[in-house]
């Protein structure tokens, strides 16, 4: 079993398909799954405001939007006989049979209310957390899929954990549902220990979160197979977007013996996922052979100690270059 203890933490201040009872249930009503959601961290898909459209807004969602799933449907909309819609997705999911009427589908399309949706111009479905961007309705879902407010996904790496919302609120979750050590200061000093370095399970992997600067960030340390070769991987991930990820640097060090091996580089964003960043290598790794032999003694246990630093890079407005801002 590997162990992961905190020596030294440094505090310093600074800045399918689907039976007919269900489709037929779906239609009747449509119930919110929030079992991933904060009550107060919730936003509604529906829009705010029609530009371009002399319909209401609640009845125009209300047309486009699928008696099945209940998603915004798109091109192409399928339609019965009697005028039910529904979308291409669940087309298939109900067998070619309408869930309101029961008839048959066929292959007829809604032009008409393919028409209505691209006069239309919709607010992005995250607007309640913050994005105030107007878009075509074709547009919409690509926009959707890269917004800077679009919920985070969890970053516990073990667990394929479905959790998402906004930073304040998956730290509350990492603490509280994970148990995952918190901490505050930007500087850390770790050591890894493991009975039997032979065995390398894929993967063995800890996690920890430091808060400074006034940001949190996420210190992954794992051990896994890369090809047929035991690794042990260090890197940092920032919670939030990568272009405030940019602003700061990281350095991890290991060593003894005399000789030491460092990394310096730039966390990922937690919008990259943990498998894709270790998958890069974007991080300090440590082949078993050197662990070993950092590690001293007879070499039958591993004994890591993983030291580092996070610091802000601040522009000089005259040199037009960065400066480290470091902690004290």
């Amino acid at each position: 079993m590997a162990t992961i203890e905190i020596d030294n933490v440094e505090c310093v201040s600074s800045s399918d398909g689907i039976e007919d009872e269900e489709i037929q249930s779906s239609i009747s009503s449509h119930p919110t799954n929030s079992h991933h959601s904060h009550p107060l961290h919730q936003f509604s898909s529906k829009p705010h405001n029609l530009v371009n459209s002399g319909l209401a807004p609640t009845s125009v969602h209300e047309l486009l939007e699928c008696p099945v799933c209940t998603n915004s449907m798109y091109p192409p909309i399928h339609q019965c006989h009697n005028g039910h819609t529904l979308c291409s997705t669940c087309k298939t999911r109900v067998h070619n049979r309408c869930p309101t009427c029961r008839q048959e589908l066929g292959d007829i399309r809604c032009l008409a209310l393919e028409k209505v949706a691209e006069s239309l111009e919709l607010p992005c479905k995250y607007y309640s957390l913050g994005c105030s961007e107007i878009f075509p309705y074709y547009s919409k879902l690509k926009h959707e899929a890269v917004c800077n407010f679009r919920p985070y996904s969890c970053p516990y790496a073990g667990s394929e954990c479905a959790v998402t919302g906004d930073i304040p609120y998956l730290v509350a979750h990492l603490r509280d549902d994970h148990k995952v050590d918190m901490h505050t200061g930007c500087t850390f000093n770790h050591r890894y220990v493991k009975s039997n370095p032979r065995e390398v399970e894929n993967a063995t992997w800890m996690l920890t979160v430091f808060h400074c600067f006034g940001q949190y960030f996420c210190l992954h340390f794992e051990a896994f197979q890369l090809g047929m070769a035991p690794v042990y991987m260090a890197f940092l991930r920032f919670m939030g977007d990568e272009t405030d990820a940019r602003n700061y640097s990281y350095s991890l060090e290991v060593g003894a013996n005399g000789r030491k091996l460092i990394w310096e580089g730039t966390p990922r964003s937690i919008r990259d996922s943990h498998r894709k960043v270790r998958d890069s290598h974007d991080g300090l790794i440590i082949q078993r052979n050197m662990a070993l032999f950092f590690s001293g003694g007879d070499r039958k246990e591993l004994k890591l100690r993983v030291t580092g630093r996070i610091w802000k890079e601040q522009q000089n407005p005259d040199a037009g270059v960065c400066i480290p801002n470091l902690c004290s």
